[in-house]
């Protein structure tokens, strides 16, 4: 039987605004339990939301990066339902009227590339956090409560768990370098909710849709998906029945578990959130945004090839991360060997970082500038500048620094090298005749032998001169 995987996403972003959305207090991760609460995100009586207009151009900034329509007008909403973590017993988010409709991402999918839809960006604020304890309590942090989210809802377009990883992945690269959200999933500013069901394109049965909770990686996403396909498969092959349910991925287990039976739009009751006004855009505001937006992943790897010169590839790992793209432009600036550049950051920088995202070095692009400059100058060689790469990860020291401590600066003095090189050939005349005979491999040997005397430090350039006139005379 030939199956079909039909994939969509619910994801959230939370915003990187100063402000929480509807109040004054302080947006930002952490902190002492319920200490950036006001009356306003506790819901006490009296309290009346006032919306925080960055929220606004950071989803218009987002909508435009995402290829949607932006709505000249939008309104707030109440979705109710109760949860001991949502403080007024309903959340104001955009139902039926949200700020960005119709976009896409491109993504290269299973059978090349394809446009991943999204139907709708909305506006909305997130929940507190429950935090369960070995003694079987349930602590309410507040903080959370209120924080600015954006709720990315992609159309069913996705055929498999890889597509949707793809996805997610430049979706989050787009938001980063938008710097509207730094959408770290082990903070919660990024969490996705996954639908998933098969049909059998034979008889046309479908399963019913399966939402799954609790994603914390987006290779947990790729896991989820295939599980989940093998499991509606199970159901069409047995004639199995199920109706919508919520599961929840286990990173123990590698499986998903039963949470509860979905909900429907019915049962939330959404209304109009009356202490909001509508919000209402105009053609100037949403064209000055788009102008003064930072430059995208795409547009960055266009410009890293021509300005660079550099291969494709390497363009696209290098704007694999904000950070990274950074740092190279950094040292880009003051040292103009782009393939040179390119060539270590790809090789022995990247290596050495365990999370490309949180792209970390213990220097700075100053130093790394003088370590390439020492290698390119032969002050040291490749060898020895790796070297001190290494020991500049581990202690931060400066280049130079290291290299006077190691005394790996190469000998540049001929006249101290043909001390060494004439006693090398005083005591290899065999390899001497062997190389007048036509046999190559013995210079190099010979100056291997040199090399090994000077313990590395000797100009190769130099070394390979000198033994070639010596043996000529």
């Amino acid at each position: 039987m030939a199956y079909k995987t039909i994939v969509g996403l619910e994801i959230h972003v939370e915003l990187s605004t100063e402000t929480k959305a509807f109040c004054s207090c302080k947006n930002e991760f952490g902190g002492e339990p319920n200490t950036r609460v006001c009356p306003v995100c506790l819901a006490l009586p009296g309290g009346l939301p006032v919306l925080n207009e960055n929220i606004v151009n950071y989803t218009i900034m987002a909508g435009l990066a995402l290829n949607c329509d932006i709505k000249k007008r939008s309104k707030f909403d109440r979705k109710n339902y109760f949860y001991p973590d949502l403080t007024k017993g309903y959340q104001i988010t955009q139902d039926d009227m949200p700020i960005c409709k119709e976009g896409y991402i491109e993504v290269e999918g299973d059978e090349g590339k394809k446009k991943v839809g999204i139907f709708q960006i909305q506006m909305e604020e997130d929940t507190a956090k429950s935090l369960h304890t070995d003694k079987n309590e349930t602590l309410m942090d507040y903080n959370r409560c209120g924080v600015p989210l954006i709720e990315i809802v992609t159309k069913p377009d996705m055929n498999s768990g890889k597509e949707a990883r793809l996805f997610l992945e430049k979706l989050k690269s787009t938001l980063t370098f938008l710097d509207i959200s730094d959408c770290k999933m082990e903070e919660g500013s990024l969490r996705c909710d996954v639908n998933v069901n098969v049909v059998d394109e034979e008889t046309g049965k479908k399963t019913a849709v399966t939402e799954v909770k609790n994603l914390n990686s987006f290779r947990g996403v790729e896991k989820a998906i295939d599980f989940e396909v093998e499991r509606h498969i199970k159901l069409l092959e047995t004639g199995t029945e199920e109706i919508k349910t919520t599961r929840r991925w286990d990173d123990v287990k590698n499986e998903t578990v039963l949470m509860r039976v979905k909900y429907t739009v019915a049962d939330y009751r959404f209304a109009p959130e009356g202490d909001l006004a509508p919000v209402l855009l105009d053609d100037e505001r949403i064209e000055e945004i788009r102008k003064n937006m930072p430059e995208l992943p795409e547009e960055k790897i266009s410009r890293f090839i021509e300005s660079y010169g550099i291969p494709k590839y390497d363009a696209e790992v290098l704007v694999s991360s904000k950070d990274l793209s950074n740092f190279f432009e950094e040292t880009a600036e003051k040292f103009d060997d782009y393939n040179m550049l390119s060539n270590w950051v790809m090789t022995e920088v990247l290596r050495r970082v365990d999370d490309v995202e949180k792209f970390e070095l213990n220097f700075t692009s100053e130093d790394f500038i003088e370590l390439l400059k020492a290698v390119k100058s032969e002050k040291i060689n490749n060898n020895a500048g790796k070297k001190v790469l290494r020991e500049m990860f581990e202690t931060g020291k400066k280049p130079d620094e290291i290299i006077e401590e190691k005394g790996l600066a190469q000998i540049q003095d001929s006249s101290e090298i043909e001390g060494i090189v004439d006693e090398v050939l005083s005591n290899n005349q065999q390899s001497i005749e062997d190389y007048k005979a036509g046999k190559d491999r013995a210079l190099g040997f010979l100056v291997g032998q040199v090399m090994k005397a000077s313990r590395g430090k000797a100009n190769p350039q130099i070394v390979n001169k000198l033994i070639r006139e010596k043996i000529s005379k």
